[in-house]
């Protein structure tokens, strides 16, 4: 696993979940979260966001979900490691198809919503979404299992910081249901990830929260304002 960057951090973002500006968002971040379909998202709607991030040079990762778009992905599910394993197989083959066909390709793999958090302490199911999403580099949070194991089976990883959500004492985040969890002002949002820009490869502005062009926007202005680069963190330099 790579190291955070002394002069450079990666700004990424959810796109293709139809409830967001995936335009505006391509505009100003450097890797794209694509939904793949299973929380959201359909083919149309990935063609369109893998065309814009080809022609900008944003990288493209496959943002993985349980099959729940009633729940948006954020129920935990209790599937089956082999069932897992395959669904995650569909929601890579799916996105990688149309990105080579937009002429770019999938760079990394993100697990959205409760996927992302059960497999940072579920070693059965990161096993199978490793399994399922052949070689990909891995993005998660410092100290998910997925992460580790990624990196045990010689894959490569990136550290990721939430500066719109709140954390808790233990590093992880605190739950949407609770106070604290969202943090909505632009201005905090783009104060907060400077402060993790030395501590992690890349910054999520989560693009379902309102106003998140603007917060991306003003993510963006802060950190090239205190003299980091904000670039892709997949390329091979």
């Amino acid at each position: 696993m790579r190291s955070a960057p002394s002069h450079r951090v990666d700004l990424n973002a959810d796109l293709g979940e139809e409830v967001t500006d995936d335009a505006g968002l391509l505009e100003v971040v450097t890797s794209a979260n694509v939904a793949c379909g299973f929380h959201a998202g359909d083919a149309a709607t990935m063609r369109a966001v893998c065309a814009e991030a080809v022609r900008r040079g944003v990288a493209v990762g496959a943002q993985v979900s349980y099959l729940d778009r009633e729940h948006f992905g954020r129920v935990e599910r209790d599937v089956p490691a082999d069932v897992l394993r395959e669904q995650v197989a569909e929601q890579v083959g799916v996105l990688t198809a149309i990105a080579v066909a937009e002429g770019g390709d999938v760079a990394y793999l993100k697990p959205h919503g409760a996927l992302y958090h059960r497999v940072a302490v579920d070693e059965v199911q990161a096993a199978a979404v490793l399994d399922g999403s052949g070689t990909l580099p891995v993005l998660a949070m410092p100290g998910s299992r997925l992460l580790a194991m990624a990196t045990g089976r010689g894959r490569d990883g990136r550290l990721e910081g939430f500066p719109d959500r709140g954390y808790t004492a233990d590093g992880g985040l605190v739950p949407r249901d609770q106070p604290g969890a969202l943090v909505t002002d632009a201005r905090a949002v783009a104060a907060r990830a400077v402060e993790l820009a030395g501590a992690v490869d890349s910054v999520c502005v989560h693009g379902d929260s309102p106003g998140a062009v603007a917060a991306a926007r003003a993510v963006r202005r802060a950190l090239e304002a205190a003299g980091w680069e904000v670039a892709t963190c997949w390329s091979a330099d």
